[in-house]
């Protein structure tokens, strides 16, 4: 059977990607962080998503992200809230996460060395475009 890690952090998302990756017949290993962020809730998603659509294994990687700060979601910033256009189009929100994903999918390119799996899934929205880099 074919495997794959799926990046998993409970949003719809990447709970899309995993229900993708599991209907084009993989054996999903569904791959969540606690990065230090300040609310838990994206993990407990994250776990009953794995759980109702049948992830093989969902492992919670425990990462700080915290030591980097410069972030809202794992720094004592303020989560900015409604912002317009014009502030959305100039520069890099405070939500920002600096190399995240990247990290993120470094992790599953190990576990996908000892697994093994050939194939890692990730979902990502353009449409929602908020300022990230």
């Amino acid at each position: 059977m074919k495997r794959t890690v799926v990046l998993l952090s409970g949003g719809i998302d990447s709970t899309t990607t995993l229900a993708i990756a599991i209907a084009e017949g993989y054996e999903a290993y569904a791959l969540s962080f606690d990065y230090g962020q300040r609310h838990q809730i994206e993990t407990q998603a994250a776990r009953r998503v794995a759980d109702s659509l049948g992830a093989k294994e969902h492992c919670v990687a425990k990462i700080d992200l915290r030591i980097f700060g410069g972030s809202a979601l794992t720094d004592d910033l303020d989560v900015p809230k409604q912002r317009s256009q014009s502030e959305i189009a100039h520069g890099i929100p405070l939500t920002y996460v600096p190399a995240r994903n990247t990290i993120f999918l470094a992790y599953a390119l190990a576990w996908s060395e000892v697994i093994p799996a050939n194939d890692i899934f990730l979902g990502v929205n353009a449409i929602d475009y908020s300022g990230y880099p």
